[in-house]
Formats: C-alpha cells, sequence, structure tokens
C-alpha cells in the first residue's frame, strides 16, 4: 500500500498532548505500506479490531484504543490516504462521510 500522507500522521504527534502516539502511528505506517489489502477483508485480517465503514472507510484503534485513525482504502490502486487521526472525543465530533 502506498499511504499517503505520513505528514498528517506527524502532525499529530508532534503535539505535545499526542507525543505518546507517535511509535504507534509509525508501527502503523510500517504495517500498511507493506501491506497487500485487496479487500476490507485483508484488513480485517490484520487488524481484528478495524472499523469497516463504507466507501472503502476504515477506523484503526491507535495506542490501545486512545486514538482513532481513519483512512479511506483504494484497493484497485493500493492506495491509503490517512483523513484523519484523534482522540476518541475528537473523532466523535466529525462527519466521516464528509471526509
Amino acid at each position: 500500500m502506498r499511504v499517503i500522507s505520513k505528514k498528517t500522521l506527524r502532525e499529530f504527534w508532534i503535539l505535545k498532548e499526542h507525543q505518546d502516539a507517535e511509535q504507534p502511528l509509525k508501527a502503523w505506517h510500517d504495517e500498511a505500506k507493506h501491506a497487500d489489502w485487496q479487500t476490507p477483508h485483508d484488513v480485517k485480517s490484520q487488524y481484528k479490531n478495524a472499523s469497516i465503514l463504507k466507501n472503502g472507510k476504515v477506523v484503526f484503534n491507535i495506542h490501545g484504543n486512545k486514538y482513532q485513525l481513519t483512512v479511506e482504502i483504494d484497493y484497485i490502486y493500493s492506495l491509503c490516504f490517512v483523513l484523519f487521526v484523534g482522540t476518541h472525543e475528537q473523532y466523535d465530533k466529525v462527519n466521516i462521510d464528509s471526509l
């Protein structure tokens, strides 16, 4: 998978209050870029707690479910677009369908 964009992840973990997210997000990024997800089932096979949403969107629990990472996956072109990363409180305020 080609992950677009690590910059979004980095901008999140450099914030003082989210520095504990750095290693878990780096680990997720490394696993995702080496993944060969062809279907949502492939994602669920690797990440049992991932939530598969409509339109190719997937929500990953990061750092023991402290943070939410939402991506959109284009399975045909092996692209993974980072849409949102934040706390549960921040996630609850986001309209995922509009991302």
